[in-house]
């Protein structure tokens, strides 16, 4: 292995693999930066000028894209409360709060340092772990991948800083409507009432960018001066986080970057879910849950490391098994085998060239996409510095692009306003969209799944208890969305039976 990864160096520090992978990762903060265009597009868009391309540089420069888009889309979800893609959506929650407090350029710091430990660390398990690590996945079947959504889905009850009712109310809203569009298995028209654009369902750029970015532009508007000043408040000594916020975001990145990783090995699990359960995950494990939503670094390490460790993950099926678990890796897999390369058990014997030159670049690419983030920094916090008349206005211009450019339909455009509108109400009688979000994101995840074990199982339900994977991640859920409620009754317990606690009634807890 020692000697594969010298080789491996050796191919992708030549002088054209390192302009390659400078490229695609320039080219993935460019796209993360712009709402709307999104890896897959660009990909899509570039395949046709790799036909010429030496096969290892065609896939470096397409992968630097791919993990570099994270980087991008925290720049806008921090700055603007923009979600520049699906896996940044969690990062707005507290992010845009810290750029509020004037700490944008601490969470742009943690942030890029959490997604480049993240990045290495994944790779690093990429290096050592591969071929076991996919096999495991193999084993994921329908009814195993559903509890994992269903674990997923009971989240909610975290990303909500308010009531937990409130938080299944959204959760239930984003579940319909994630039912807009065919049906998944039989092609059935659902909840479309005759309109063509809705035949490929509601797309989560359109859908986040009206929840948070056209909401925030309203509230702004809405706010008196001392409020709209809180976002241009913004100073350039605050560039670098404290010891104290360094110290906290230590834990997050560790436990988010193995959460991030295997699940984004999983099919369908990928950056979006990572972040979304390290988000929970750390609001689970903080002493002040309270603080969520209001600005914690917590809540900015922990799903910045997620969502790039997860896309890491999500080459080891492809490099490994020839599987592609997201619509990124589908396309990268078509570059593969237009080159006359075939992903899969093989490709260490048959072109380890081209399995060690890629793994290797993302080293070389995460190191790139520090050096091009970090020192711009200082740069990119000058947006808030920008006056409330001109900022609001581009903030809702950037919003109207990138609905726009997705697929130059007016009908996107209409569909974010229109969810800008419910955001701002959902704001007035708060109701937070994190938790609709995730469930949109699960939702058709875990009916296609939920649906396809129940036809293997002839309509029983035993299938999801046989399953011993199965079987805990049910019970996990279980005990996560029942925890919020059952906090309060202990709470009440202790007070009306204080000698259960050895303690006496009205007194100080007694020593044994």
């Amino acid at each position: 292995m020692f000697d594969n990864i010298l080789m491996g160096f050796s191919i992708s520090l030549s002088f054209q693999n390192v302009l390659f992978a400078l490229m695609g990762t320039f080219l993935g903060t460019v796209v993360g930066i712009l709402p709307g265009l999104g890896p897959g597009a660009t990909i899509a868009l570039l395949l046709p000028l790799t036909f010429n391309m030496d096969v290892t540089s065609a896939i470096i420069m397409l992968s630097g894209i791919y993990y570099g888009v994270a980087y991008g889309g925290t720049l806008t979800s921090v700055l603007m409360n923009i979600p520049g893609e699906g896996c940044t959506v969690v990062t707005c929650l507290d992010g845009y709060q810290m750029a509020r407090k004037g700490r944008a350029g601490a969470a742009l710091s943690i942030a890029a340092m959490g997604s480049f430990i993240g990045s290495t660390l994944g790779i690093l398990g990429i290096t050592l772990l591969a071929p076991p690590l996919a096999s495991v996945a193999l084993h994921f079947g329908s009814a195993e991948f559903t509890s994992l959504m269903i674990a997923g889905l009971t989240l909610v009850t975290y990303l909500s800083s308010k009531s937990p009712i409130k938080a299944i109310a959204m959760a239930v809203c984003g579940l319909i409507l994630g039912c807009v569009g065919l049906d998944p298995l039989e092609g059935g028209e659902r909840f479309t009432f005759g309109i063509p654009t809705l035949l490929d369902g509601i797309n989560i750029v359109p859908l986040a960018m009206g929840l948070f970015g056209i909401a925030e532009v309203l509230a702004m508007v809405e706010g008196s001066e001392e409020q709209r000043g809180l976002v241009a408040g913004v100073k350039l000594r605050d560039l670098l986080p404290s010891r104290e916020e360094l110290k906290r975001s230590l834990g997050p990145i560790l436990r988010a970057t193995p959460v991030g990783f295997l699940l984004g090995i999983l099919p369908g699990g990928g950056a979006n879910l990572a972040s979304f359960i390290s988000y929970g995950l750390e609001k689970r494990v903080s002493k002040h849950p309270e603080r969520f939503g209001t600005g914690t670094i917590e809540g900015v390490a922990g799903p910045e490391t997620a969502n790039n460790a997860g896309t890491a993950g999500a080459f080891i099926p492809l490099l490994t098994l020839g599987l592609p678990f997201n619509v990124i890796t589908a396309l990268l897999l078509a570059a593969f085998m237009l080159h006359g390369v075939t992903p899969g058990p093989m490709i260490l014997n048959k072109a380890p060239e081209v399995f060690w030159g890629v793994v290797t670049s993302m080293y070389i690419g995460n190191v790139m996409l520090l050096v091009l983030n970090i020192p711009l920094i200082g740069v990119f916090i000058n947006i808030l510095r920008i006056p409330f008349p001109i900022l609001s206005p581009v903030i809702a211009l950037v919003c109207f692009i990138g609905a726009f450019s997705l697929a130059y339909n007016p009908m996107d455009v209409l569909i974010m306003v229109i969810f800008g509108l419910v955001g701002y109400l959902m704001r007035k009688f708060e109701y937070e969209p994190a938790p609709l979000i995730l469930a949109y994101v699960l939702g058709p995840m875990l009916e296609t799944s939920l649906r396809q074990a129940l036809i293997y199982s002839n309509g029983s339900l035993s299938i999801f208890f046989t399953s011993p994977v199965s079987a805990v991640l049910l019970s996990i859920a279980f005990f996560s969305i029942t925890s919020p409620f059952l906090k309060p009754a202990f709470s009440r317990m202790k007070c009306m039976f204080p000698r259960l606690h050895g303690r006496p009634p009205g007194g100080e807890k007694t020593s044994s």
